[in-house]
């Protein structure tokens, strides 16, 4: 087999694995290596090459890297819960600033029980044991799951294109995670599990410090926000993949796909009462992270608000942007016109002020061709029942409306963030739940590919990180986009976009990954849908204009 690693190109054996060929790459890096990239695709470190490939090693620093670690990390938690309290029924939920909350369903969860399984999970990376995949047939595996009864992994048997379930042992302890997993054990150096409410935290480093845990931030306001629709959920019994596909298979999803949108209206009215309660508010400014809806949001929060008393008057900050020449550059020497900084601030406070003032402004229109604002003769007032919407990425940072007084500002932070679970370990990323809406919205309304959408993926999340989510806990309320039924219908739309990226594209591994995520889901008929419905934006088919 010829293989390709950093230019360099030579033979090996086929059904060698690639940490025998790159040993001494591996042992000599400065970086805990923890997987491969085989022909654009994450492997594990015993792959067995057995076809000509291009190689790369994958340590913490890179997004899978990080996957890997945390799947690893995970997977020494349920190995330590079982040796420790092996009846307890753990549930893995979200994700929360380089950690992942947890509960125990069946337990009271106290200190003395985290610092025996934290004691434990040392014990066992100190160990450093295999962590062995064991592949087996369906028929193997029907017999499996009928003898230990479990539904670690089972869902994998509900996949028709799967020829083999896969299940990962660790001396007696088996468990299944949905990705490639570490070697052993001893990969993983560095965590922490801390009692966290009425569950507890497992750390993990970010990918910037792999070597040492950061502080950890609070989000109460979004934990809140997580806690009421999981518990909502919960009550509707669908949390998990295999619950909502059960639901499909017992055509029951018209009532699910209602219900849940039933649960959007009601948060839309609750923040238009909460407006309508704060009797000074002038201006609302409403934030969110690619692809969360914000449009439709804005637009159906229009309604209520009307229902309430109150005009919605739009003002774009874009219209604002600084000359050309005075906009700042990042530290490539392009434009950066994410900052804050690239927004004319002084004239657009103004505007603001005279605006909520009772005065006419003359409005201006940026031209992006010539990066210049200007003047076409639009002038724009307000009067005593209207009130100012604005939505942008800045829009939760006060630095933007800093000559605005705090009483009349209401802030509402917008995003996706799923409750739904593959299962009780396997949680889906709200990343991943939005990168899908955006590859298809991507593709139906702007001519782009699944391959254009991914390769700028993360340019987008390094903007928010920058820009949007330092700021969510500023909001006055937090409304969550997702739809528990969603990745139901987007899989007929985005399954066969990813089918287009091929393994001779860096993008393959993501659109691999993003596949078999969707694969996991029944597919669900849009005839269902209302017209009205936020996920309208990104499959069409809505009653609002955009």
């Amino acid at each position: 087999m010829k293989i390709i690693y950093e230019n360099r190109e030579f033979e090996v054996e086929e059904g060698t694995k690639v940490k025998d060929i790159l040993k001494e790459e591996i042992d000599k890096s400065n970086k805990k290596i923890i997987a491969c990239m085989v022909n654009n695709e994450v492997k594990a470190l015993d792959y067995k090459i057995n076809k000509n490939s291009r190689i790369s090693l994958i340590d913490f620093t890179h997004k899978d890297g990080k996957r890997v670690y945390v799947r690893g990390l995970l997977y020494i938690m349920g190995k330590a819960f079982s040796e420790t309290y092996k009846d307890a029924l753990l549930t893995v939920d979200y994700q929360l600033n380089n950690a992942m909350l947890c509960e125990v369903d069946n337990m009271k969860v106290t200190d003395k029980m985290i610092e025996k399984v934290k004691n434990k999970m040392i014990e066992i990376v100190k160990k450093d044991i295999p962590i062995i995949k064991k592949e087996m047939t369906k028929e193997e595996a029907e017999e499996f799951y009928n003898k230990e009864k479990t539904l670690k992994g089972k869902l994998q048997l509900d996949l028709r294109d799967n020829k083999d379930v896969t299940v990962y042992y660790c001396e007696d302890y088996f468990n299944y995670f949905y990705g490639v997993m570490p070697q052993s054990t001893g990969y993983i150096k560095v965590f922490d599990i801390i009692k966290y409410r009425n569950g507890f935290l497992i750390r993990y480093p970010s990918k910037n410090n792999p070597d040492e845990l950061g502080e950890y931030k609070e989000c109460n306001k979004l934990i809140e926000t997580l806690d009421d629709y999981e518990k909502l959920h919960r009550i509707l019994n669908v949390n998990t993949i295999y619950k909502l596909n059960t639901i499909v298979n017992e055509r029951k999803e018209k009532e699910c796909i209602l219900v849940d949108e039933a649960l959007h209206e009601k948060r839309i009215i609750e923040i238009a009462n909460q407006i309508k309660q704060r009797k000074n508010t002038k201006v609302i400014l409403i934030a969110g992270p690619s692809s969360s809806g914000k449009t439709t949001f804005a637009k159906r929060l229009g309604i209520q608000l009307r229902l309430n008393g109150l005009k919605p008057v739009t003002i774009s900050v874009d219209n604002y942007f600084l000359e050309r020449e005075e906009t700042p550059k990042d530290e490539f020497g392009k434009y950066d016109f994410e900052s804050i900084n690239a927004i004319d601030l002084k004239l657009f406070n103004d505007h603001l002020r005279k605006l909520i003032a009772g005065e006419t402004i003359l409005a201006p229109t940026f031209d992006f061709i010539t990066g210049r604002k200007v003047y076409k003769g639009n002038t724009m007032s307000l009067s005593k029942d209207e009130v100012l919407v604005i939505e942008g990425i800045h829009c939760l940072n006060d630095e933007l409306t800093n000559e605005i007084d705090k009483d009349l500002k209401f802030k509402i932070y917008i995003s996706a963030l799923t409750v739904l679970n593959i299962d009780y370990y396997n949680r889906i990323s709200t990343t991943d739940t939005r990168l899908v809406r955006r590859i298809v919205r991507d593709y139906n309304f702007r001519g782009y590919s699944a391959y254009h959408t991914l390769s700028m993926w993360d340019s987008v999340n390094r903007g928010e990180k920058k820009n949007i989510f330092p700021y969510q806990e500023q909001a006055d309320a937090m409304f969550n986009s997702s739809l528990v039924y969603e990745l139901g219908i987007l899989r007929n739309y985005a399954m066969p976009l990813l089918l287009k990226i091929d393994n001779y594209q860096p993008e393959y591994s993501e659109a691999k990954r993003l596949y078999r995520l969707l694969s996991y889901f029944e597919p669900i008929n849009p005839k269902y849908i209302p017209n009205q419905s936020l996920l309208r934006e990104f499959i069409g088919g809505s009653v609002f204009e955009y």
